[in-house]
């Protein structure tokens, strides 16, 4: 939960077109970013839940590769209410799939993924808990850097505001 956080603090009062926004040498953004959290935790999700077995993923590859696209970038039309909406179902949804998952139980590992390795048949629930924290962390870190470049604030100063927080004595 407190990963998730990061994305929304991140994001705090953003116009559509800021979310959007890119800094010169990166191809990511604010918006992007939290579309990508929203995103790689489907794809986690539906690995816990599926396991033991293997998950079944919609559509064609070339399918996949499509909203794969899609959901990492800022689009036109994109609206940092409809992001954040889609963020939240999918954290909700993860944390779910977690509560009710036997953390022991065996992910098995996709071998036709090219970054995942080859010498490792399987994960257990908690292995992928503990990397889909670790990712989260990482993106939301990317988010608080971009945030940064596009207004300045920074997580304290946009936690205090997410939180109603006195920044007075300290800030």
């Amino acid at each position: 939960k407190q990963q998730h956080d990061g994305f929304r603090g991140a994001i705090l009062d953003l116009t559509d077109e800021k979310a959007g926004r890119k800094i010169e040498s990166s191809a990511l953004s604010v918006g992007g970013l939290v579309k990508h959290a929203a995103s790689v935790q489907v794809g986690w999700r539906l690995m816990i839940e599926a396991a033991p077995n293997d998950p079944v993923w919609p559509g064609t590859l070339e399918e996949q590769q499509a909203s794969y696209e899609r959901e990492n970038t800022w689009l036109e039309g994109d609206t940092v209410g409809a992001v954040l909406v889609a963020f939240d179902a999918e954290a909700e949804r993860v944390l779910a799939a977690i509560r009710a998952a036997d953390l022991d139980t065996s992910v098995p590992v996709p071998q036709d993924v090219p970054w995942f390795p080859k010498d490792v048949s399987h994960w257990s629930v908690r292995w992928v808990v503990l990397h889909l924290i670790e990712e989260l962390a990482r993106h939301a870190g990317h988010a608080d850097l971009l945030r940064e470049a596009i207004d300045g604030a920074t997580m304290y100063e946009l936690m205090a505001r997410r939180e109603g927080w006195d920044t007075r004595a300290w800030a």
